[in-house]
């Protein structure tokens, strides 16, 4: 339950999706997630930081090893996703 607490924060899921191929600094990240606020953006860092899940180095934040298992993880949510869209678009 905790692991869903954090992933269902605002904008948790955005900044892992941001991270996925490769580090990013935090001014490309704001720039990236149009309405993300920078006091968000540094919690939601921090929280990701503290869970293991990022880290920052001299290139920005990256995914730990953690961090990219949780982006494999999703990867089937993803493709469900993409399936419900289709469908609740073709329902419309």
């Amino acid at each position: 339950m905790a692991a869903l607490d954090l992933l269902g924060r605002r904008w948790t899921l955005r900044i892992i999706w941001e991270l996925q191929d490769g580090p990013v600094g935090a001014r490309s990240l704001l720039a990236r997630c149009e309405g993300l606020s920078s006091s968000v953006l540094y919690q939601r860092l921090r929280e990701l930081t503290e869970a293991g899940v990022l880290h920052a180095d001299e290139d920005g934040y990256a995914l730990t090893p953690l961090g990219a298992a949780l982006r494999g993880a999703l990867g089937p949510l993803d493709a469900w996703a993409d399936t419900w869209a289709e469908t609740h678009s073709s329902t419309d």
